[in-house]
């Protein structure tokens, strides 16, 4: 087992950054394709937004490829972007991207609060919004809480759709590592990549160590018969692939060997 890689499954291209992470500390790599980002068609709902860009106090960000989106729509729309916008992202990554595309400055859950909707929600400046307008860039579907909460303190939200996530059944050699467990660690930072990935899981699979990006994925792990769910200090490369090296491999070895057994 101590040869077995480590199995990501993260969409798009921040998939590369998390394996060079893991790869650095060590560890073998294997990734598998269990999610497709598509940016969806503009709606007049989308370019009344973008053409309104300026009435805008507050932009929330929940996702990299959210904010890719919304970049690439500013661009068309605004040259020179308006001042007087508050930008916050969910995450690190996602501030990330807004100040590369962008220039601009973003607020991001305190340290040490994690990569969620909760966190962010926790910062003072969103505490009151008092009929100001605020635009939440988002995918389809997704957690209602962010976009509720906003609007429950006093925001006039728009919420808009950029992308659709789409699932994909793992090819044949991923499949195969879920079916017998042969992988040192699974890491998941997705709910529905999660719940999408338990159905080809055996036995000896919710055995393994399974890498997870908040507390909230770890219970949702556990209802889904994941034994052995670590928490990452968030959903950064460098985070997970240090839960990754914290996670026990030799307990990993004992407990599938405990399975074959059995």
């Amino acid at each position: 087992m101590a040869s077995a890689p480590v199995l990501i499954c993260r969409p798009g291209p921040r998939a590369a950054a998390l394996a060079e992470a893991i790869a650095s500390r060590g560890f073998a790599v294997e990734h598998g394709e269990a999610m497709a980002l598509e940016a969806l068609p503009e709606t007049a709902e989308q370019r009344a937004a973008w053409l309104d860009f300026d009435q805008f106090r507050r932009v929330v960000v929940v996702s990299p490829f959210a904010a890719e989106c919304l970049a690439e729509a500013l661009d068309r729309y605004w040259p020179q972007l308006p001042v007087g916008i508050d930008y916050y992202a969910v995450g690190a990554a996602t501030a990330e991207v807004l100040h590369r595309e962008l220039g601009v400055r973003v607020h991001v859950p305190p340290a040490g609060g994690g990569d969620t909707s909760e966190a962010l929600l926790g910062l003072g400046s969103l505490a009151r919004l008092d009929e100001q307008k605020v635009l939440l860039a988002a995918g389809e579907g997704g957690r209602a809480l962010l976009g509720e909460t906003l609007a429950e303190r006093g925001g006039r939200l728009t919420r808009l759709a950029l992308y659709r996530r789409r699932l994909l059944d793992p090819d044949a050699a991923f499949a195969g590592r879920l079916a017998t467990g042969d992988y040192r660690a699974l890491v998941v930072t997705s709910g529905e990549i999660l719940e999408h990935l338990a159905r080809w899981c055996s036995r000896a699979a919710l055995h393994q160590p399974l890498i997870v990006s908040s507390t909230r994925l770890a219970t949702l792990a556990g209802t889904l018969g994941f034994r052995r769910p670590v928490v990452a200090a968030g959903a950064t490369p460098a985070t997970l692939a240090k839960a990754v090296a914290e996670a026990d491999p030799e307990r990993a070895d004992v407990d599938h060997d405990d399975l074959e057994k059995g």
